[in-house]
């Protein structure tokens, strides 16, 4: 039997040409000293670290715990601008109405995810010449300077247009940082984990999303507790992004403990590093083809489903449920603190089972239920409005070449149409409508129950504001009387303390939200392994973050703003849901027929590419 001894956990790692993980050496093997052991010339192929099935080490402790709690406070600074749109919207872009500075609040959180490939390029490269620890100090810094900087920025009605001009530039350095941390932390973890646990390691950076955004959530919450709405409406929104540059502090003071990777150190000095990363990743169609597949047959729908389970459910309890947002953070919260227990539960699976049905069947699966769930989460948080989309009928009755396209993405287009501004308003107001032709050359008329209300063409009346002020007006009152609840309905969802949940209504809903975070924990919590096994040591970095920030900074950056805008073209409140199910639904037909297995790789070969 032949025995090989392993050096104590402070002993210098090596990287060695055998399956996968690192072994010490120096002091590790030792020359033969007892019948059965052996020399360091000893092949090394066949006992491994995936042969100790043990707790791990102290020194493997200390990776994941530097990577992990770093990668948390870059999360954090990321999502307070998501979980704050509204806020945002109200204080840097308040020369547009609510609706269309909401969406513009939108689209400046989803700048910071449109950028993030172009930092996954730019990282990436560093990351792969220079080294994984100093990309990730590189990162961190910027990241944590954006974010306490936001925190201090004037807002338009102090600075005027400066303000959402600078706003936006921050949140685009935030996201190119974001681009090249998360590759790098993955990377670097996975580079330490034995073979046979790098899905159970890496699990551990798959809750650092989760993870910021809880801190996120909970730190709002104290805030909004101990100043209150009005003040936290004000002012008191700025406190969570100043307090970012002690999370700074610490997340700098942890990350210049770190070694570097031992693979990446073993390449250095062997002198196998890639000299140009971008080409060999990109230009070479026999690694360029596994970016795509990756891109298409993993990270895009895992991309789909993270943020609908997180970001889009939260926005969608407060812009079209019209829940309070001290309760809709706190609901999601809750689902969170419930649920992420599974990005390690999913991690350690695809270790027993592989990657890719893990990851796939979340795709599946989400796709099926999410109508569903959505509906449910509609009948437990806004009764009244549940009640009213299937029991009022509301048909806008207009001529049809007055009628356009209501599509409005960016939220900077102007209705002038009677028929364009009756269902404009109709969307922003969660009513559910169909489209009847009427008349040629007639303005158009919405029909609540037996309540008829004229709308207005933009072009032909002296007063537009006043017109758009009595037609809303007029609206709203008819809807209100056929069963649509107003914004403070008694009926709607509302929770006044942290632990006030043990209701029915509350319990439910935090059960579903709870679904949806699953969800993410089987699609988030085993990518991190099989994209770092998807792709050669020498250009990792490199070709992993590329396909994981187009798919989750593009396809899921994207969804709030675009599910909005599609819910306002259609008049249909689970229209938006499409969006994710269609992708989601794609990447299970690509995943399955062309991402292979890879649970069994060693990270330290090339492939064959």
């Amino acid at each position: 039997m032949t025995v090989v001894r392993f050096a104590k956990a402070d002993q210098r790692p090596c990287d060695q040409k055998y399956s996968g993980g690192y072994l010490p050496l120096a002091k590790a093997l030792q020359g033969p000293e007892t019948p059965g052991e052996t020399d360091m010339t000893m092949s090394v192929t066949a006992v491994t670290p995936a042969g100790r099935a043990g707790p791990m080490t102290s020194a493997e402790k200390m990776v994941i715990f530097a990577s992990s709690l770093g990668t948390v406070f870059e999360w954090y600074d990321f999502y307070l601008y998501g979980s704050l749109a509204t806020i945002i919207g109200a204080q840097f872009f308040s020369q547009f109405p609510k609706a269309t500075a909401d969406i513009f609040a939108l689209l400046a959180f989803a700048a910071g995810f449109l950028v993030r490939p172009f930092g996954a390029l730019v990282f990436g490269r560093i990351g792969d010449i220079v080294g994984r620890k100093y990309t990730f100090l590189i990162t961190i810094l910027i990241m944590g300077l954006s974010t306490f900087i936001v925190g201090l920025l004037p807002n338009y009605q102090t600075i005027g247009v400066a303000a959402p001009i600078i706003l936006i530039a921050l949140r685009l350095l935030q996201g190119l940082a974001l681009g090249g941390e998360y590759g790098g932390a993955a990377t670097y973890v996975a580079e330490h984990a034995p073979e046979g646990r790098r899905g159970f390691y890496t699990s551990w950076i798959q809750t650092t999303a989760t993870g910021g955004l809880f801190l996120s959530l909970l730190v709002i919450l104290f805030v909004r507790s101990f100043w209150g709405e009005a003040a936290f409406a004000d002012w008191a929104w700025r406190i969570p992004f100043v307090v970012s540059v002690l999370l700074l502090g610490i997340s700098l003071w942890i990350r210049l403990q770190l070694n570097e990777s031992p693979v990446f150190t073993k390449m250095k000095e062997e002198g196998t590093t890639s000299k140009a990363p971008l080409t060999e990743s990109f230009a070479t169609w026999s690694n360029a083809k596994y970016v795509l597949i990756a891109l298409f047959g993993m990270t895009m729908g895992q991309g789909v489903v993270w943020y609908t389970g997180q970001f889009y459910a939260l926005f969608f309890l407060q812009a079209i449920l019209m829940v309070d947002g001290y309760t809709s953070n706190l609901l999601i919260a809750w689902s969170l603190a419930l649920g992420s227990g599974f990005f390690i539960f999913f991690g350690w699976l695809s270790d027993k089972i592989g990657r890719k049905p893990i990851i796939l069947a979340g795709c599946l699966i989400a796709a099926i239920t999410y109508i569903p769930i959505f509906n449910a989460i509609t009948t437990n948080a806004n009764p009244a409005l549940e009640n009213a989309l299937k029991t009022v009928q509301v048909t806008v009755i207009a001529d049809p070449a007055d009628c356009g396209n209501l599509f409005n993405p960016v939220g900077t287009r102007v209705f002038t149409s009677s028929c364009d501004n009756a269902r404009a308003l109709l969307a922003k107001s969660s009513v559910k409508y169909r489209t009847e032709a009427g008349p040629a050359r007639q303005p158009a008329v919405i029909k609540i129950g037996d309540t008829a209300v004229a709308s207005y063409d933009t072009t032909a009346v002296a007063d537009p504001k006043a017109a758009a002020a009595d037609f809303s007006k007029a609206t709203s009152a008819a809807l209100q009387t056929a069963g649509y609840p107003k914004a403070k309905d008694p009926g709607i969802v509302k929770i006044s303390q942290p632990f006030d949940i043990f209701t029915p209504q509350v319990l439910k809903l935090i059960g579903l939200l709870t679904v949806l975070v699953i969800y993410v924990t089987m699609v988030y919590g085993p990518i991190a392994a099989a994209l770092v096994e998807f792709f050669p040591s020498r250009i990792r970095y490199t070709s992993m973050s590329l396909p994981y920030h187009i798919g989750n900074g593009w396809f899921g950056g994207l969804l709030p703003a675009t599910a909005f805008a599609m819910v306002a073209q259609t008049g249909d409140i689970y229209f938006g849901l499409w969006y994710p199910i269609f992708f989601a639904l794609v990447t299970f037909v690509v995943g399955l027929f062309l991402v292979p297995e890879t649970k069994d790789r060693n990270i330290n070969e090339s492939y064959g590419r």
